[in-house]
């Protein structure tokens, strides 16, 4: 069992859904037939803004009628947050679009109060957890990946790979690198964590790190500072044989977690 998974690496035009779209298309379409899970960064058709009220779409809007056209182009997953409107409210919503046709969604539970994203966005209630050709996924979003109690949110295995997407900026990129093959080696799963690139409308600087890891907290892949795709082929039966082997996850602690 393998998933080969493409992490996007890109700076982002501020508050421009239309250009970044275009962009993210010409980039990704020699991915076609040579990925499954392609990973775009947090609120990749704006950068991170605090302007809900100008900038949102309603669910199956033009970024999710785009993201599945472009889906089942690529024949893979493809997946990214929008700036979404719902229900009279607004969301970090980390979009799940499917080649044939599926659209899942998660809405981001940690809000950044340090940017005011608490008093712009609603909090999501719900996790989400997909499988997607023979693996389970967990799709987060940035300041998610502070808090190890939601990203394991259980003893048991329910995932083989966690997925983050973020705007996380360059002044604390120590953090992002450490948090995210902690989070490998605590969950005994795949990590993969999608950062942009570049400067963005607020002059907040962002130098990416994106990365995967493996089970043990080893980087796959590593795009360092600069623009870039990287595709890396995820081993399930190495990790089964790994979790069989050490099954620490048998000695965790259980809790309850509640999200409201």
């Amino acid at each position: 069992m393998k998933l080969r998974v493409s992490i996007v690496q890109q700076s982002l035009e501020w508050q421009d859904a239309a250009a970044n779209r275009a962009r993210f298309e010409s980039l990704l379409e020699p991915l076609a037939g040579a990925t499954d899970l392609v990973v775009l960064p947090e609120m990749f058709t704006t950068g991170f803004s605090m302007s809900p009220e100008t900038l949102a779409e309603p669910p199956g809007g033009p970024t999710s009628e785009w993201l599945l056209q472009l889906a089942r182009r690529l024949d893979a997953v493809v997946t990214g947050s929008v700036i979404t409107q719902d229900g009279g409210r607004y969301y970090n919503r980390m979009l799940w679009a499917r080649p044939d046709g599926a659209l899942a969604h998660y809405d981001k539970r940690h809000l950044f109060r340090m940017a005011g994203e608490h008093a712009h966005y609603s909090p999501g209630e719900k996790a989400l957890t997909v499988e997607w050709r023979g693996f389970r996924v967990c799709p987060l979003v940035c300041y998610d990946l502070r808090f190890p109690v939601f990203s394991r949110r259980r003893a048991e295995l329910d995932y083989d790979l966690l997925v983050y997407a973020a705007n996380w900026p360059a002044a604390r990129r120590h953090a992002w690198r450490t948090l995210l093959m902690a989070r490998a080696i605590e969950n005994q799963a795949f990590v993969a964590g999608v950062n942009r690139v570049g400067t963005d409308g607020k002059d907040i600087e962002y130098v990416g790190d994106s990365a995967v890891c493996d089970f043990l907290g080893r980087h796959l892949v590593d795009l360092g500072a600069e623009p870039g795709i990287a595709t890396v082929e995820l081993d399930g039966a190495a990790l089964r044989e790994f979790r069989d082997r050490f099954p620490a996850h048998l000695d965790a602690d259980r809790f309850t977690l509640e999200t409201s």
